[in-house]
């Protein structure tokens, strides 16, 4: 007899949310020549202009070789610039440009959309419910993975 894992656990519907999430975000961004991977580094690189490549391969839990490939599509395309580590010259940081302020904007509105999206049909009370919880799921994780 073959045993049919539930559809419905708290991983499966995590990866599932997270999943249709990232798809309508991808859909929002069409027109702007910007991939996912390419708007997750840049929103990374403005948020913290100082992380060092490797720092931001951890984040966003990607090969350094992988990073640097979004990397140089986002310095060909005019938004990110490599500036020189004060504390490492054999490291970079990586920082935005002005022409990046209008992506970012655009990037900000789709965030937005999605999630409008999102909490369609939940009050404000479920939808704080549910990032309390989120963050507490996190901070479970976090700890055991630290032991």
């Amino acid at each position: 007899m073959i045993v049919k894992p539930s559809m419905e656990t708290v991983g499966f519907l995590l990866t599932d949310v997270s999943r249709l999430m990232r798809q309508a975000f991808q859909r929002r961004l069409e027109g702007t020549n910007l991939t996912l991977a390419q708007a997750r580094v840049l929103l990374y690189v403005a948020r913290n202009e100082s992380f060092r490549q490797i720092e931001l391969a951890e984040l966003l839990e990607v090969q350094p070789m992988n990073l640097v490939r979004l990397i140089d599509q986002l310095v060909q395309a005019g938004l990110v610039k490599r500036h020189p580590d004060p504390l490492d010259r054999r490291a970079y940081q990586i920082k935005p440009t002005e022409a990046a302020q209008p992506v970012l904007e655009r990037i900000q509105v789709a965030l937005e959309q999605v999630r409008s999206e999102m909490r369609q049909n939940l009050s404000d009370q479920d939808y704080e419910q549910l990032k309390q919880t989120l963050i507490q799921v996190r901070g479970n994780l976090l700890t055991t993975r630290q032991q």
